[in-house]
């Protein structure tokens, strides 16, 4: 009898990389000529960013600052749930909340993707904030893997534990 094969679907982010892409994002908010007299800040607050500056526009440009250096440390922006921008006093606020696991509605929808497109002989189970996906075929588990690459989700999913 053939050995189960099972990996994982998770949605995590490396804290570390947001961690040095927020550093960085405010390195170049500081030193940019753009930025300059308007008091713009990039900056966490409890699990979110938070960005500050005098204008909308400012502040939605430190957005962009922010999501172009997640993209180049690797981190998918579907992670990230950027707020609309609000005027508090004088001051422009946007949060972005970083979304780790995959909610209880969002992994049963991955499940029925499986079930109804994937290969019959692989079965997925939710697993707390994760998805287990198994079979006794790894190349079923590699065209589940495609098929759910190909899917697009309006959350970031990695695959995990592969054995």
């Amino acid at each position: 009898m053939a050995q189960e094969s099972s990996f994982d679907i998770v949605s995590k982010v490396d804290r570390q990389e947001v961690d040095n892409a927020v550093n960085q994002a405010a390195k170049e908010v500081r030193q940019r000529f753009d930025f300059k007299g308007t008091d713009t800040t990039v900056a966490w607050s409890g699990e979110a960013v938070a960005i500050e500056s005098s204008t909308e526009e400012r502040v939605k440009a430190a957005l962009d600052v922010l999501e172009s250096k997640l993209v180049r440390r690797g981190v998918d922006l579907k992670a990230l749930e950027a707020g609309e921008p609000k005027l508090s006093g004088k001051r422009w606020h946007i949060v972005c909340a970083i979304q780790q696991g995959i909610s209880a509605d969002n992994a049963r929808k991955v499940a029925k993707l499986i079930r109804d497109e994937g290969p019959k002989s692989v079965k997925a189970q939710v697993q707390g904030d994760e998805l287990r996906v198994s079979s006794k075929s790894r190349d079923d588990l590699q065209a589940v893997q495609a098929l759910v690459r190909a899917a697009d989700f309006d959350f970031a999913v990695q695959f995990a534990n592969y054995r």
